[in-house]
């Protein structure tokens, strides 16, 4: 009987961890200007809080292995989503600060972002170059994410 409750428990518990399996992931975010990000929210599911960045902009964190986007959210920076690559468990990003694009037209503003949207993947490379990541290259995929127009 006891070896029976014992190959229950055994069964019982290594199916449950089944279908409760989690990734981790670690990393560090940073801005346009090489600053870190302390306090940034780690977002999945668009609301579900997961963590946050400590105050050097790293951070750990576990989420679900079926879960392939991730979100930052920062007061003064534009939220920032990414969609994770399978074998990837490091994520280095460089968020985008809010402008001000006053006096010109929406057309123009997106034009602007645009533009600073495609030096992210040189300003990646240039904080591995100072030491900040330690990866040359971005491990997930990035779409520019247009604010003021809908054709783009």
């Amino acid at each position: 009987m006891k070896k029976l409750l014992i190959l229950f428990i055994v069964i019982g518990t290594s199916m449950s961890s089944l279908y409760s399996q989690t990734k981790t992931i670690e990393g560090r975010l940073i801005s346009e200007d090489f600053e870190t990000l302390p306090q940034v929210s780690i977002m999945i599911n668009d609301t579900v809080e997961v963590g946050r960045t400590d105050a050097n902009g790293f951070f750990l964190i576990d989420i679900p292995i079926t879960e392939k986007k991730i979100m930052f959210v920062f007061v003064g920076m534009e939220s920032t989503s990414i969609e994770l690559v399978d074998k990837c468990d490091r994520i280095e990003v460089v968020m985008m600060g809010i402008y001000n694009y006053d006096f010109m037209s929406l057309k123009r503003a997106e034009r602007k972002r645009k533009k600073r949207y495609k030096k992210l993947s040189e300003i990646h490379k240039q904080a591995f170059e100072k030491g900040i990541f330690e990866t040359e290259y971005a491990c997930y995929n990035r779409e520019f994410e247009s604010l003021y127009l809908e054709d783009n």
